[in-house]
Formats: structure tokens, sequence, C-alpha cells
């Protein structure tokens, strides 16, 4: 994954991360999906996008 990549992924605008990207990102940092998504801002959204 490129820098770009992550830049792109830290931008307040952007909404629209893929899961594969997601996964990439996951893969290099050695955790899992399930450990991404188990921290406490995922914990508060809404199951509906706006």
């Amino acid at each position: 994954m490129t820098p770009s990549t992550v830049y792109s992924m830290m931008d307040a605008r952007r909404r629209d991360v893929s899961i594969v990207t997601v996964k990439m990102l996951c893969d290099g940092l050695e955790i899992s999906l399930a450990e991404f998504f188990s921290g406490e801002e995922f914990a508060d959204l809404e199951q509906e996008i706006q």
C-alpha cells in the first residue's frame, strides 16, 4: 500500500474506503479485520449511511 493511499484514507472528506483497502492496511499492520473494527470508533456508528 502506498503512502498516498494511507493519507487519502485519513482525509475526513473521504467516506468511501473499500474493505479491500482496509484489509490491505490490516495486513500491513499485522492485525485482523476483527481487531480493526473492534475499536470504539466503530461501536457508536449509526447503521445507515447518510
